[in-house]
C-alpha cells in the first residue's frame, strides 16, 4: 500500500484547473469505469478535464456516460499531445508503468504535469508524484471510490459516477467471484447501488450483449482451439489473425475467454494468445499460480498474482512453444 495523504491530495486538487485522465492499452471495464467515474467527479468540481485512452475500447462499454467524449490517442496524436501539454495534473489509472501505454507514456513522462497514480497492480514504478495505490483493492474503481470519499464525501457520488465505478468492480472481480472480492468490496458495491448504480442493467450491458460472431468465436475457441497440458495443470488457446478475421473480430470479442479453461477441475493456469495487426498479445489467468511473476520474467508483462497480461515479439507458434517449454520449470508450483 502506497498512498499520498488526503491532505496533500486535497491541496493538489484545490490548485488544479486542467486535468487529463489516462488509462492503459486495450481498456477494460475497470480502466473505463475508473476513468469515467473520476471524470464525472472532477467535472462536478468545475475542472477542465479529458479522459484519454491509448486505443479504442470495446463496444460493450460504450453505454457508460461520457464514454464517447474520451480522446483516443491512436490516430489523434496531435490533439492528445496538446491536451497533455496544457494539463496541470495527469491521473494515471489502472496501470503503474509507462510501458503499458507505449508512445503515450513517453509523452506523459516528458510533460510538466504532476502525475498521480490510482491503481491496484503490483510493483508500481517510483517515477510518479502522487500515489493512491493498494494491491489489496479489488479494482481501481474501488480505489477511485475511496479517493472520492477521502478528498470529499460519499454523498457527492451521483448516478453517473456510481454506474461507472460499479462496472469496474463487477468486471475486475469476475462478478464478485475472484479472491480479490472482500467484505469491503461488497460494502462499496452496496453504497454504489444506493447512489444509483443499476447493477442488473450493468451486467446485461456488459455480459448479455454479444454479437452472433462473438458467440461463435467463443464456441470455436472452446471446441477447436483449447489445448490442455494436464501434467502441469495448464491450458491455452492460440488464435491467428486470420482466425479472428473469420469471425469478424471487434475489440472486446475475446474478453474473458482465457477464464474458461479454469472451470475444468484441477486446472490452475490458463493462457490466451492472439495476433492483431501483427502484434502478439497474451492473457494469463490462474487460481493459485503467480502469473504476475511469470509474465514479468518471460514475456515483458505483469499485472496481478492471478491475472496478468503480456506481449511477445516472437511468432505465434514460437510464443506458444516458449510457453509450453517453460512449464517444466514451474512444475512444483503448478502441482501445489
Amino acid at each position: 500500500m502506497k498512498k499520498t495523504p488526503f491532505s496533500d491530495l486535497k491541496k493538489l486538487l484545490s490548485k488544479t484547473k486542467t486535468i487529463s485522465i489516462v488509462t492503459h492499452v486495450n481498456p477494460d471495464g475497470d480502466a473505463m469505469g475508473s476513468s469515467l467515474g473520476l471524470y464525472h467527479y472532477l467535472k462536478s468540481k468545475g475542472k477542465n478535464i479529458k479522459v484519454i485512452v491509448p486505443n479504442a475500447f470495446p463496444d460493450f462499454l460504450a453505454w457508460m456516460p461520457a464514454s464517447k467524449q474520451a480522446m483516443v490517442f491512436e490516430g489523434n496524436e496531435v490533439a492528445v499531445k496538446k491536451q497533455i501539454e496544457k494539463s496541470d495534473v495527469v491521473f494515471i489509472l489502472d496501470f503503474n508503468n509507462y510501458k503499458r501505454i507505449d508512445a503515450l507514456g513517453e509523452l506523459i513522462r516528458n510533460s510538466a504535469a504532476k502525475k498521480m497514480v490510482i491503481d491496484h497492480h503490483q510493483k508500481p514504478d517510483t517515477v510518479f508524484d502522487y500515489y493512491f495505490h493498494d494491491v489489496e483493492a479489488s479494482s481501481t474503481c474501488e480505489l477511485v471510490y475511496d479517493f472520492i470519499c477521502g478528498v470529499d464525501s460519499k454523498k457527492v457520488i451521483d448516478k453517473k459516477m456510481a454506474n461507472c465505478l460499479y462496472t469496474g468492480i463487477m468486471t475486475d472481480t469476475g462478478s464478485f467471484r475472484f479472491a480479490s472480492t472482500t467484505q469491503k468490496t461488497f460494502q462499496v458495491a452496496a453504497a454504489l447501488i444506493e447512489a444509483g448504480a443499476k447493477n442488473a442493467d450493468i451486467y446485461n450491458s456488459v455480459y448479455d450483449d454479444y454479437t452472433e460472431n462473438r458467440l461463435k468465436l467463443l464456441g470455436y475457441c472452446l471446441y477447436e482451439k483449447l489445448v490442455f497440458v494436464p501434467e502441469y495443470k495448464a491450458a491455452y488457446i492460440a488464435l491467428s489473425e486470420d482466425e479472428l478475421k473469420q469471425f469478424g473480430f471487434k475489440k472486446g470479442d475475446t474478453e474473458g475467454i482465457v477464464n474458461y479453461a479454469l472451470s475444468v477441475g484441477g486446472m490452475d493456469l490458463s493462457a490466451f494468445f492472439s495476433v492483431k495487426d501483427g502484434a502478439i498479445r497474451i492473457s494469463f489467468r490462474s487460481k493459485k499460480f503467480d502469473v504476475n511473476n511469470f509474465a514479468r520474467a518471460h514475456f515483458n508483462g505483469g499485472g496481478h498474482i492471478n491475472a496478468a497480461g503480456a506481449k511477445s515479439i516472437l511468432s505465434l507458434d514460437d510464443t506458444v512453444k516458449k510457453f509450453i517449454d517453460l512449464l517444466p520449470q514451474y512444475k512444483t508450483e503448478l502441482k501445489k
